[in-house]
């Protein structure tokens, strides 16, 4: 069965593939890359996450380590108690992202609550290989139960400078009526408590925190019908949806319409950019993936902000971010990333920059929407388990009319149409994603990828 390290760490099934020994390996090679100091754990509320966090914490006490246990959170929970915790050196998201009950796995952090990057991960990687050897340590740690994780979360968010006093009371004025799936798992405290400490009704459509998931988890259109249904029964002024882990943000508008993944991160870079002057200690500068719309970047035009474009990756986005010392990234993926707060995906904060740009204007959610500019996107992915690479300079032929980007598969730019073929960091596939201005054309640029790959 499946197992994938990547860049996104690891995920592999619960089978064999995931077993107590590969865990307490993991979790041994993890404590020996890391410099001295304290670690913390927290899961996205699957129910194998329980065995997992008790294994991880006790080989990592074994090993003379002081662990932070904070239970069911956020994986951005996870990142932001990293670096606020006086001598973290590190962390441990127990999660699968988006992927199905049947998997699990670890997201790694270094000190500053950033994943690890790819040079990090190959010196991390040689301790699990047998490459560096795994020393033992001559005492014991100990484990500490954290229960003030999100209240801090929390606190921090609405202590930057883009939530004033006077922003936080016009959210509240509005007492939003709010649907909340957070497929039972990572988010259903987190994202209720925000939306209530904003002044928010909350309807909790899926928080029950056991990690039995109600439907696929994944927060795409098609499987957040009862969301939508929820919406209009409540008249409710908006939908949120959330992966189990809590990284990503997808909505339902007031009409119980499904809004594009990809819009999260436009709107939530508005509401950004309008308000950018109280963030002058940050550039002009917003760092995407290649796999994003360029939504992004008709909206950063009108603000004279510069959109650098990275592989796909979380760390890669982050890593540019700092480079640039960037005010604004993310992932069309529906993941929002504020520097300010802190350096990693995070849905709270994007819940939190949507009700400001809501209440900042009195605009509804489906307003907001029908001012952004028009394309059409299409996903689509296929197995794939062979050489990707063999197939760049095909596809470079097929596309050969195109301004042609490497570096994370290939992606092609014709006029304001674009198509990026990769192979995914978290599955055996291959992702093609392609925008153009009517679904036409992006089917076709779809068509030509798919040619390519399967003949």
């Amino acid at each position: 069965m499946p197992f994938i390290r990547s860049i996104s760490g690891l995920r592999a099934t619960l089978d064999n593939s995931l077993s107590p020994e590969i865990v307490s390996l993991y979790a041994k090679a993890f404590e020996q890359y890391l410099p001295k100091g304290e670690i913390i754990i927290g899961r996205d509320g699957r129910p194998s996450g329980k065995w997992i966090e008790q294994l991880i914490a006790e080989t990592l006490k074994e090993r003379g380590r002081t662990v932070h246990l904070l239970g069911i959170v956020p994986t951005p929970t996870v990142q932001l108690l990293v670096e606020h915790t006086a001598n973290a050196v590190g962390g441990i998201s127990i999660t699968a992202s988006h992927n199905t009950s049947e998997w699990n796995g670890m997201k790694f952090m270094g000190g500053d609550g950033v994943f690890l990057d790819a040079a990090e991960n190959q010196e991390f990687w040689k301790f699990a290989d047998g490459v560096s050897s795994l020393e033992k340590s001559t005492q014991k740690g100990e484990i500490i139960h954290r229960a003030d994780a999100i209240e801090q979360h929390i606190k921090t968010l609405l202590n930057i400078s883009l939530f004033s006093d006077e922003m936080l009371d016009a959210i509240r004025s509005r007492k939003y009526k709010v649907v909340v799936d957070a497929v039972n798992a990572g988010g259903s405290v987190a994202v209720p408590q925000l939306l209530e400490i904003l002044g928010c009704e909350v309807v909790r459509l899926y928080c029950d925190g056991s990690g039995e998931f109600p439907h696929t988890p994944e927060p795409l259109a098609q499987n957040l019908t009862a969301l939508a249904d929820t919406v209009r029964l409540h008249n409710a002024d908006i939908g949120i949806a959330v992966d189990p882990d809590a990284d990503r943000l997808v909505l339902v508008n007031e009409k119980g319409e499904n809004i594009s993944e990809e819009k999260t991160i436009v709107l939530a870079a508005q509401a950004v950019l309008e308000s950018m002057d109280v963030l002058k200690e940050y550039s002009r500068n917003i760092a995407i993936n290649l796999s994003t719309s360029r939504m992004i970047e008709d909206i950063a035009s009108e603000y004279g902000v510069t959109v650098n474009r990275t592989p796909v990756g979380e760390v890669n986005v982050v890593r540019n971010l700092q480079k640039n010392n960037g005010i604004f990234g993310g992932e069309g993926s529906g993941g929002v990333i504020l520097p300010v707060c802190h350096y990693g995906r995070d849905s709270l904060v994007g819940i939190a920059l949507l009700l400001k740009l809501m209440a900042s204007g009195h605009r509804k959610l489906s307003k907001l929407e029908d001012l952004l500019p028009h394309y059409e996107m299409l996903k689509t992915k296929i197995n794939f388990s062979g050489d990707f690479e063999k197939f760049s300079a095909k596809l470079q032929e097929s596309f050969k009319e195109s301004t042609v980007t490497l570096g994370d598969g290939v992606r092609f730019d014709i006029a304001k149409s674009w198509v990026h073929i990769r192979s995914s960091n978290t599955e055996p596939i291959v992702r093609i994603i392609a925008e153009a201005a009517t679904v036409k054309e992006a089917q076709e640029l779809i068509d030509r990828a798919k040619d390519v790959l399967l003949n």
